[in-house]
């Protein structure tokens, strides 16, 4: 007899339809046996099983991935495999803004965008982006954690921050759509509330191939309105000004033209723009554009970045930034910059970070700000942040030295819920006073401000959970005993192999920027020198071992909590001796030459007769080759 499958018929037989019953009885088993969904709103640290599965470590950390659970798709993963990314390509509108501005003429519109609370986004977008440095600061952050591994702890970006950079609105309703916006949707609401025709909404939609409007098109349409206009001229032109402007700022998405419709829903009702927490709905915007920027295939970064440059330059002042003489503390902390590329390499700029010390991060840059601006107690908020169908979650904890106290080792990452119980989100996020960290969970404060401490046992726990170095040791600039081994052997007497060889060497040094010492760029020139001579004896041979450089697993804090250039080889200093570059006195079977007249410039004048001739700064081997050529060219 043929078996029975689920619907009740064998194999052979005809497929019927199942009938009423046996489809109320599925019903009902599903009912009696439902798949449990914790309560994201009652439960915000995302329980977990203490017999968590502790997944095997990736190469160069972390050793415990149960907190970074997809690091092995993460850029840092690719970079210590060898495998490299461009700097990313930023989506930055500031020089756009200047292209729509309110002057006198347009005081009515002006007046309601003061009102809204965004009027500080019209003059503090930075107009220069820095893609080395933004890219190098992407590489370092974490999905799971939403903060940036430092070799030395966790940053991030908290809500203080903007509150201070932007001077925009932290605190105020959520920002979040029912559902993802369709195009016929999009053109009715531009119909409706910019008061454009079908035609004309529909010829934009479908010219963006998505429920957006391009930047251009609402300056062309709408920046010619001004107060003289009628009351609903001056209503839609304030709509799309306020469109054009988070497009640009807040929610610059990847296009880099266009802004999405959805957004326009918000400024239905003018009188009410300014109950929003545009503040958080940004951060949680750029969170989500910095995770998407840490998958290797990704080339783009979008969001706010005058907030994610800014802020780099509060805490790095010493490494980056260019501080703005005339600025007040009246105005937002993003105007105390100047802007400018710098031009590093992305590796440079990798690799400093990498040897980053706690000492040279400022951990409270707003003291001088709080008389003028407090730290808002929504700081402090540990949960959930929402912009529309973007979820995040904002750990406060992980970062308590930048808000002045000792960083203890944090809990968990909780899981953010999923976008659609965005009831359950809002009631969660009104009720933020009963989620901020208490007294016990901030711990005690640092012993000085801006110390940056930590207890003793977090380093331990933090070297193990993360990827502190993101450049790995055998493909740094300088000269490590990893690179030189990587190198291509010079053993053959080919002209092509020397020269690749020694092409390497200065490509390895050029790659780490202007600030390694001279002492780095004679022993490239040196060994290349050596190789392309046919010579056997490089810089190598008369250097000061160096360190071991740090093993592909992550290295504990007692033995190398940094990346340091002490693990170059350089030639030796000498003290009181001549440089380097300058030809040692000949072997004693050599006569010096006469004293009489003025000594050739690469030529030591030779020492008094009472005078015993120092020893050779330089072994035998390089003192006589070196000799030998000045004599030759004594001759000719």
């Amino acid at each position: 007899m043929p078996p029975r499958t689920r619907g009740g018929y064998t194999s052979d037989a005809p497929r019927r339809r199942p009938t009423g019953s046996e489809r109320r009885r599925r019903v009902h088993l599903r009912e009696v046996d439902p798949v449990p969904d914790p309560d994201p709103v009652e439960h915000p640290q995302h329980d977990r099983d203490e017999t968590e599965e502790v997944f095997e470590g990736a190469p160069g950390g972390p050793i415990d991935r149960s907190i970074l659970r997809s690091f092995h798709k993460h850029v840092a993963a690719k970079i210590w495999l060898g495998e490299d990314r461009a700097p990313l390509k930023l989506v930055n509108h500031g020089a756009k803004l200047q292209l729509w501005e309110l002057d006198m003429e347009r005081s009515r519109i002006y007046e309601t965008v003061h009102r809204s609370g965004l009027a500080p986004l019209t003059s503090c977008s930075h107009r220069v982006a820095s893609r080395p440095m933004l890219s190098a600061f992407c590489e370092r952050w974490q999905p799971e954690t939403t903060t940036f591994h430092m070799p030395f702890g966790e940053m991030t970006i908290t809500l203080d921050d903007v509150a201070s950079i932007l001077h925009i609105p932290v605190i105020g309703s959520m920002i979040s759509f029912p559902q993802p916006l369709r195009v016929d949707d999009a053109n009715a609401l531009l119909v409706e509330l910019l008061g454009t025709t079908d035609v004309e909404a529909s010829r934009e939609t479908e010219q963006c191939r998505s429920p957006s409007v391009r930047l251009l098109w609402l300056r062309d349409h709408f920046s010619t309105i001004t107060d003289a206009s009628s009351d609903d001229d001056i209503m839609f032109a304030t709509r799309a000004f306020l469109l054009h402007l988070v497009g640009c700022t807040l929610f610059a998405d990847k296009s880099a033209t266009s802004v999405a419709v959805v957004y326009l829903e918000l400024f239905r009702d003018l009188s009410m723009v300014g109950s929003y927490a545009w503040g958080a709905a940004c951060l949680a915007y750029l969170y989500r554009q910095l995770t998407t920027a840490t998958k290797f295939e990704v080339r783009q970064l979008g969001g706010y970045l005058t907030l994610l440059q800014a802020w780099i330059y509060e805490h790095f002042p010493e490494m980056f930034s260019s501080p703005d003489m005339s600025y007040t503390e009246s105005r937002p902390r993003a105007l105390r910059w100047r802007p400018h590329v710098i031009p590093d390499s992305l590796q440079s700029v990798r690799e400093r970070l990498d040897r980053l010390q706690i000492s040279e991060v400022c951990w409270e840059p707003y003291v001088d700000h709080r008389a003028e601006h407090p730290l808002p107690d929504i700081a402090w908020y540990s949960g959930c942040l929402k912009c529309g169908q973007v979820v995040e979650p904002y750990h406060p904890e992980r970062v308590l030295r930048q808000f002045g106290y000792i960083q203890t080792i944090p809990p968990r990452p909780f899981t953010p819920p999923r976008p659609d119980r965005s009831i359950l989100l809002e009631q969660y996020w009104e009720r933020w006073t009963d989620h901020v960290l208490t007294d016990q969970s901030r711990g005690r404060r640092c012993h000085y401000s801006g110390s940056g401490e930590s207890v003793p046992e977090y380093m331990a726990w933090y070297d193990r959970i993360s990827h502190r170095i993101v450049q790995p040791p055998q493909l740094r600039s300088g000269f490590t005993t990893d690179a030189r081994s990587s190198l291509p052997s010079h053993a053959a007497s080919t002209s092509d192999t020397r020269a690749a060889r020694a092409l390497t060497l200065l490509r390895l040094v050029i790659s780490g920027g202007r600030e390694q010492s001279v002492d780095v760029f004679w022993g490239a020139l040196n060994d290349a020198h050596g190789i392309l001579a046919g010579s056997d004896e490089t810089s190598a041979s008369h250097s000061t071992p160096s360190p071991a450089p740090a093993s592909h697993s992550t290295p504990s804090p007692a033995t190398l909590p940094f990346f340091s250039p002490a693990t170059f080889v350089y030639p030796p200093a000498a003290s009181d001796d001549p440089p380097p570059l300058i030809v040692p006195p000949p072997p004693a079977s050599v006569a010096p030459p006469a004293a009489s007249g003025p000594p050739p410039p690469l030529i030591v004048p030779p020492p008094p007769a009472s005078v015993a001739p120092p020893a050779p700064a330089l072994d035998s081997t390089a003192s006589t080759t070196v000799y030998v050529r000045a004599k030759r060219k004594k001759k000719t």
